[in-house]
């Protein structure tokens, strides 16, 4: 019994790395479409959210299924409780993906800005290597490595900072950019909530490792600290 429990855990696990693998590319793939202007390249994100969906409702099935059957305690039910809330976070980083290639259709053709598209390619990177480095995390079991990566949502929440309030300038000054500079907008909130969900899988990773559920969010640690 133990033995099929743990094929059936390792099993979970690649799945579940698997679609954080799909969520990854997703979500670079819709940075590159609205940078670039790529309408169909948008769509094609817009597509593959359909193949994470179903990703989640498997994987939360297969986690049930588990608990029922097996009824694990301790250590094996911590790291089933943590497949099953982190999956939940892989899929809304999935929604603000294709939230962000939506975007990419809806200002197609108006008037942009470089310098905020720039600043938006910027935050993409930041946060698309967040969702990397807190894969690998999982994979090791890294606490120690989750809790920086959570600690680098600052550079991604200063970002989103940063392009409000120069769309909101842009807008003031030309209003042909109004409809664009709302865009731009969006498109950060969509990449400071995937930093987020980020955030959300590091508190899991910790969980699993001791136990104990902490608030990684550095924003909160800030005013804490206050």
């Amino acid at each position: 019994m133990r033995r099929l429990f743990d094929d059936e855990l390792n099993d979970l696990n690649t799945n579940f790395t698997e679609m954080g693998m799909l969520v990854a590319k997703a979500i670079g793939t819709a940075v590159t479409s609205f940078v670039d202007h790529d309408r169909e390249v948008a769509q094609s994100v817009i597509d593959g959210d359909r193949l994470i969906n179903d990703r989640e409702v498997a994987l939360e099935k297969k986690t049930f299924e588990m608990i029922a059957l097996y009824q694990p305690v301790t250590t094996d039910l911590r790291e089933i409780v943590t497949i099953l809330k982190a999956v939940s976070d892989l899929e809304r980083m999935g929604d603000y993906a294709r939230n962000l290639a939506q975007q990419t259709i809806q200002v197609k053709g108006n008037k942009r800005v470089d310098d905020i598209e720039q600043q938006l390619s910027e935050m993409g990177n930041i946060v698309q290597q967040m969702v990397a480095d807190v894969l690998a995390a999982y994979v090791k079991g890294d606490a120690e490595q989750a809790k920086k990566i959570a600690q680098v949502d600052v550079r991604a929440n200063d970002y989103y900072q940063l392009i409000y309030r120069q769309s909101i300038d842009q807008m003031r000054q030309d209003p042909e950019v109004v409809v664009g500079s709302t865009g731009y907008m969006v498109a950060a909130q969509c990449l400071k909530r995937i930093g987020d969900y980020v955030t959300n899988i590091c508190e899991w990773i910790v969980y699993l490792q001791s136990g104990k559920i902490v608030d990684l969010n550095p924003l909160n640690t800030n005013e804490h600290a206050n």
